[in-house]
């Protein structure tokens, strides 16, 4: 049986969280003195701490109870609070496979944890052999998998085996999942050491709104809430976020719409002379060798076309992102008309 308190930090455990004058009072109030607001405006009052109106949308979305959701200031505040609660700084340990999401290492650094990084194999899927080495260190707590991964696209082959096999916590990172059309959030029940995150920022098309949402069993989410600031989610976010989950057609279209433009665009790269791979994905971007990426990412970025170089983590790899189909055309036409 799966254990968290032997994994949870000492003084996590025993803290006491911050308990804010909504947390409080239940039921429905018409006066509120309670928490030193300026009674005058429109934005006056602190937002709900625990988000339940937000997070029963989600639930409702997701087929999840509301129990099971944490909602943090973008996925970046979830990763944050995984090393805050599971792993010892300057004692314990957290892995993830490269190349992936940059803020797993810059997380662990702020919280001083050691990130052991294992490469991925030539085809961007996991060495088992050298992971199950690595998982022999009883210090290695936390184990971040981005699936689909960033930046290769692809999604990552035997995640559920990680999970039955390692002691610690494991973190898929689904933010990519609505253009894949798979996720492990319906196997919450089956896995009490697995957090899923996933994000309104991609297909929500929310990245201004900056919420990011972790899945996991309610001992898991009773421990972020404990951690997390009191007001972690604006009002003017939370009502942004419900509006836009409000309209799941909207959301169902342009999905649709970006994954055939990712497959358009995959086969039109192809057979561009300076591109010598175009790598399968399940997001909403490609990453793309070609025979320079630096010249490439230079002469179009003087067009005023941002792409993201990824030179100095795959050699010669430009990643791109799936614009609406006039920016894909227009990215097209300008490498066309560029030679390296």
């Amino acid at each position: 049986m799966f254990d968290i308190t032997k994994i949870v930090r000492p003084n996590i455990l025993a803290l006491q969280p911050y308990s804010s004058a909504r947390d409080e009072f239940t039921g429905s109030a018409g006066i509120f003195l309670d928490a030193n607001e300026n009674p005058f405006g429109a934005l006056n009052r602190y937002p709900d701490p625990l988000q339940k109106e937000l997070k029963q949308r989600i639930a409702e979305i997701k087929s999840v109870s509301p129990e099971n959701i944490f909602l943090g200031n973008g996925s970046d505040e979830a990763i944050d609070l995984c090393y805050r609660i599971f792993c010892e700084p300057g004692i314990d340990k957290a892995l993830t496979f490269t190349p992936t999401y940059g803020m797993y290492q810059v997380s662990a650094a702020i919280n001083n944890v050691t990130l052991v990084n294992l490469p991925l194999t030539c085809d961007f899927q996991v060495d088992f052999n050298r992971l199950s080495k690595v998982l022999e260190d009883d210090t290695v707590k936390l184990l971040f998998i981005c699936s689909p991964n960033n930046p290769t696209g692809n999604t990552l082959k035997g995640v559920e085996t990680i999970i039955k096999n390692f002691k610690g916590i494991v973190v898929v990172d689904e933010a990519y999942a609505d253009f894949s059309g798979t996720s492990l959030v319906a196997t919450l029940h089956n896995y009490p050491n697995l957090i899923v995150l996933q994000t309104l920022s991609k297909a929500w098309g929310l990245a201004t709104v900056r919420i990011g949402m972790a899945f996991a069993s309610t001992p898991i989410t009773a421990l972020f809430n404990k951690v997390k600031p009191p007001y972690n989610i604006s009002m003017l976010n939370y009502t942004a976020a419900l509006k836009a989950l409000g309209n799941t057609e909207q959301y169902g279209q342009q999905v649709k719409l970006l994954v055939a433009e990712r497959n358009k665009m995959a086969g039109a790269l192809s057979r561009l002379p300076m591109v010598t791979k175009v790598y399968p994905s399940k997001a909403n971007f490609l990453l793309v060798e070609v025979t320079n990426a630096d010249a490439v990412y230079q002469k179009l970025a003087a067009q005023g076309i941002i792409i993201r170089n990824r030179n100095k983590v795959v050699a010669n790899c430009l990643r791109i992102s799936i614009g609406t189909p006039d920016e894909n055309r227009i990215l097209l036409n300008a490498l066309q008309q560029i030679t390296v």
